[in-house]
This record gives structure tokens, C-alpha cells and sequence, in this order.
């Protein structure tokens, strides 16, 4: 999975500006997965590039005080019962601790939430995820009614995107 922090290059880069996020808004780069070991160190599963550029999490709550590879040391948390406490806890920073991005570039969290539209005016629902499998960034939308589908992240696909809408070409709407 790419993660949501990751810059990408968008298809479109003559044709839109990458979409502002508000500065404040959370972006999660990674989750505590469980205890490790006894003394108070945790296990992360991390979606960013890594987490070496932050170590202020949750709006101060969490201070990293050592990271190696996916095991990380918070202050305060001494032993395992400690650490085990935090399982599941979601390590955020606000959008605008992460770094400016080229031109072209995205970062995956800009695309979620956003409305998406058919290139003929209709309103299919709201982007609800970005995945990659390997070949390219594919954006899924979730319908009014549920029903979810997947478009890839290409300029033939999605010729379009702004700080409000995506754009799916109607070959691309099942």
C-alpha cells in the first residue's frame, strides 16, 4: 500500500494546481501495532516514507524519543503494559509539518473527501481511499448508496482534479 503521507506525481500537471488541505488538518503516518518487548517500546506500522523528519505526535501528546526501522520509544512509556496501552493509537502530525511538494506531485491524503464528478456532470460520490498495486495510484469512490469502484490514478482516467473535485472520464464510470 502507498502511503497516505507519500508525494506521487499527478497526470495532470498542466492542467490543475495541487489541492490546499487545511494546514492544520491530521494526517496519520503511522499506528501503534503492539508492545515490543518489555521495557516500554512500541511496533509501528508506518505509512509514510518514515517518521525521522517528526518527533512531536497527536498535537504534543506523543514525543518520540528513539525510532529503529518500526520499533520506536515514546517518553513516558516505560514498560509493556504502557506501551500495550497505546495499541492502536494513530500517530498524526498536522498537514502542514510535511514537506512542500514539487510541481506535479500530491500527497494522497489532499485526494480523500473530495467530490468526484463524471466528465458529463454526474455526481458519483467521494473519494474514499488511494491504493497502489504496483502499476499506478487508483482512487476509490464511494457512491451515494455504498457501492464503492476504483479508478486508476492516470491523466486518461481522472483528466482533472481541483481543491473540491475529481474528475472521472465516463469510460472510466462503471
Amino acid at each position: 500500500m502507498i502511503p497516505l503521507a507519500a508525494a506521487s506525481t499527478r497526470p495532470d500537471t498542466a492542467t490543475s494546481t495541487s489541492p490546499p488541505t487545511g494546514p492544520d488538518r491530521p494526517v496519520t503516518l503511522a499506528v501503534v501495532a503492539g508492545a515490543h518487548g518489555v521495557r516500554g517500546e512500541v511496533r509501528l506500522k508506518i505509512f509514510a516514507d518514515g517518521l525521522s523528519a517528526h518527533s512531536v505526535f497527536n498535537h504534543g501528546a506523543l514525543r518520540l524519543q528513539s525510532l529503529r526501522d518500526t520499533i520506536a520509544r515514546f517518553e513516558g512509556v516505560s514498560d509493556r503494559n504502557a506501551a500495550e496501552a497505546l495499541r492502536g493509537t494513530a500517530l498524526t502530525v498536522p498537514r502542514s509539518s510535511l514537506p512542500a511538494l514539487a510541481i506535479g506531485e500530491y500527497y494522497h491524503v489532499d485526494l480523500l473527501g473530495l467530490s468526484a464528478r463524471s466528465e458529463s456532470g454526474d455526481v458519483l460520490g467521494r473519494t474514499v481511499a488511494v491504493e497502489n498495486y504496483g502499476a499506478s495510484d487508483l482512487v476509490e469512490i464511494e457512491r451515494p448508496d455504498g457501492r464503492r469502484f476504483m479508478v486508476p490514478l492516470t491523466a486518461q482516467a481522472v483528466p482533472h482534479w481541483d481543491e473540491t473535485t475529481l474528475t472521472v472520464a465516463d469510460a472510466f464510470v462503471d
